[in-house]
């Protein structure tokens, strides 16, 4: 079984062009979020009583991505992924009231079963920008975007809160605040990482 790295932020952050430039430098077997794809997101984005359908999408959707990478010969590298998806994205719609406490339990109960049969990402790689970053590359995307830049502070303690509960060398934190989507820093940050712990793991 391969190793897992999720690329974990709030909405906006830059996950997805993060995962494009890690994967460019070095060899990954990939899965990034889904927008278009979903056939909940749309109509969740106009009436919040998909917000639950939504949701259980995504977790199946993650559970899938994390097997079949973790089937592939080389290291997987996911965009976001089942834990963003419960410990920030759940978390922040019910707290927004779009997901009344028996739904969030619910998802909870789903959240908690699919990740007793897989085991959490070896690696995760926590992306932070201030809101004005966040704002502005949420602004220049062509995608659904149901989370806003108002939310970024509420989701990053969300995010803090369930990070906090990881060994901290199984966490890799980088603020990209202004820095061009090449991520050339930062890439080369989580490489050097991702180096020390596959020659820890050999030993």
């Amino acid at each position: 079984m391969s190793k897992l790295i999720a690329v974990v932020g709030a909405s906006g952050v830059g996950k997805t062009a993060f995962v494009g430039a890690l994967s460019a430098a070095a060899e990954f077997a990939t899965a990034y979020e889904q927008h278009t794809e979903r056939p909940f997101q749309t109509l969740f984005k106009n009436d919040a009583r998909y917000a639950l359908a939504n949701q259980v999408d995504y977790f199946l959707l993650r559970a899938e991505q994390e097997k079949s990478l973790r089937a592939s010969p080389q290291t997987g590298l996911i965009d976001g992924g089942l834990d963003l998806d419960f410990h920030g994205f759940t978390r922040l719609f019910h707290s927004r009231g779009l997901l009344p406490d028996p739904e969030f339990d619910l998802c909870r109960r789903v959240y908690n079963l699919l990740r007793e049969f897989s085991p959490r990402p070896e690696l995760l790689i926590r992306l932070r920008a201030d809101e004005i970053t966040v704002a502005r590359r949420l602004a220049a995307r062509d995608r659904i975007n149901i989370a806003s830049a108002e939310d970024t502070t509420l989701f990053d303690s969300f995010l803090d809160e369930w990070l906090a509960s990881i060994p901290a060398d199984q966490v890799l934190e980088l603020d990209v605040s202004n820095e061009p989507l090449e991520y050339e820093q930062s890439v080369s940050i989580a490489l050097d990482k991702i180096r020390v712990e596959r020659n820890r793991s050999s030993e």
